[in-house]
């Protein structure tokens, strides 16, 4: 564990903030693969249990419209409310009991979509005002690390308990996990200032948007990870192509490759903070891509060895341009701004990888999977080089922040960088 990552778990609000994210976190893969495999059980149709989590992603394509409450409130009693929201609303799926009532569980996955894009926008903005600006790298890789690591575990504690008792453990567990998440915030000590006066909704959405295309750095570093997460999501879709045509081996050990994914996520969190500090944004855009890369290329190979390795390296390299650019839209982003503008590259960012989901799927009916991961291999090659020589080297709009030439590793947030939402409560 790098030196920022333990200054990270020193900091007694840090610390608590992730360990509301571990516990909610695990209830959350939990439910989330319960929720599936309730659906297939009562109904029988593989494809509405496949609709279960574009429920919860769906709300993503809306994200800057929903994302605009988080400016509109303090950020720690919103997020307490919203655990709290969800303790109240997932008890309302113990009536689930036959096909009829499968809707329950689809409009309560709704209310998850739009909860996580409120969670996500919140916490962006709450981070700068508990973690130093240096220290926001290594949070974020944190956090990462932790979720990952509960997407390990969970499936596994929910799956045993669906099997054994049905899905309303499940559900209680969930519920409990968001409540314990929620005590342990309000346990957070820090002082946020009274959002300022909410303008038109339209005029507060403008203002998000308009932040990015102002800022010329961030908004290429957007771009780049919009592009990256397109391959992840082709990656994806030809997941079960890898396996059967590639490996000729059943479905179910995608579990594994999983696992060998999950592995990578969890050394590419940690290592995300040091990697920022040390290379700054672009050239760790560009290792993220160069890794995608390889992965792409050797999962495309005969071979369970480079198929593994592949996947490892894929696993690596996803959370890596996601830490970046989180970070740097922490940053880079007035605090009054942050909310609606983290949604804003939540969509612009997200969206890309839901459509190569469907785009991946029907290019398979046509083409070889091979071909398709090569060509994303090589897609991955020229992103590698557009995110170090293909942007621009504008400064943030509040002026200039390095003189041409090599990107400098990003610095500590400034108030007029990133204004705290409030100074952390010592003592």
């Amino acid at each position: 564990m790098s030196w920022g990552a333990t200054r990270v778990l020193g900091n007694r609000d840090a610390a608590r903030y992730l360990t509301a994210v571990l516990v909610s976190g695990f209830g959350t893969a939990a439910m989330l693969l319960v929720a599936g495999i309730w659906v297939k059980d009562l109904t029988g149709s593989s494809s509405l249990a496949g609709l279960v989590t574009l429920g919860t992603w769906g709300p993503t394509l809306v994200a800057p419209l929903i994302g605009v409450l988080a400016d509109r409130f303090r950020r720690r009693p919103l997020l307490v409310w919203l655990h709290l929201a969800m303790t109240v609303l997932l008890p309302v799926l113990l009536l689930v009991d036959s096909a009829a009532r499968v809707w329950l569980i689809f409009a309560v996955m709704v209310a998850y979509g739009v909860s996580f894009v409120l969670i996500d926008s919140a916490e962006a903005a709450l981070v700068p005002a508990v973690v130093p600006g240096d220290l926001l790298g290594d949070f974020n890789g944190l956090r990462m690390t932790v979720n990952e690591g509960m997407k390990l575990v969970a499936p596994l504690a929910g799956a045993g308990l669906f099997a054994a008792y049905g899905g309303h453990p499940a559900v209680l567990l969930d519920a409990a996990t968001f409540a314990l998440a929620a005590l342990l915030l309000t346990l957070i000590r820090v002082h946020e200032a009274p959002p300022p006066q909410p303008e038109r909704w339209t005029r507060q959405l403008a203002e998000g948007l308009g932040h990015l295309r102002r800022h010329a750095p961030l908004r290429h570093l957007v771009a780049c990870t919009g592009v990256a997460m397109l391959l992840i999501g082709i990656n994806g879709a030809l997941a079960y192509a890898v396996v059967d045509d590639g490996l000729h081996r059943p479905p179910e050990f995608n579990g594994v490759l999983g696992t060998v994914q999950g592995v990578g996520s969890l050394v590419g969190g940690l290592a995300a903070g040091a990697l920022l500090r040390r290379l700054g944004d672009r050239r760790v855009t560009a290792v993220a891509a160069a890794l995608l890369a390889a992965g792409l290329a050797l999962r495309a190979a005969p071979g369970l060895a480079p198929v593994a390795a592949g996947t490892l390296a894929v696993g690596v390299g996803a959370p890596l341009v996601l830490i970046t650019v989180w970070t740097a839209v922490q940053r880079e982003t007035p605090n009054a701004l942050v909310g609606r503008v983290s949604a804003t590259v939540n969509t612009l960012t997200f969206g890309p990888g839901t459509l190569a989901v469907l785009a991946g799927a029907g290019l398979l009916e046509l083409v070889d999977h091979r071909v398709i991961q090569l060509a994303g291999a090589a897609g991955a090659v020229l992103l590698a080089g557009w995110a170090l020589c293909g942007g621009p080297r504008a400064a943030a709009p509040d002026g200039p922040r390095a003189a041409s030439g090599e990107e400098a590793a990003p610095e500590p947030a400034t108030p007029q960088a990133a204004p705290a939402a409030g100074t952390v409560e010592r003592g």
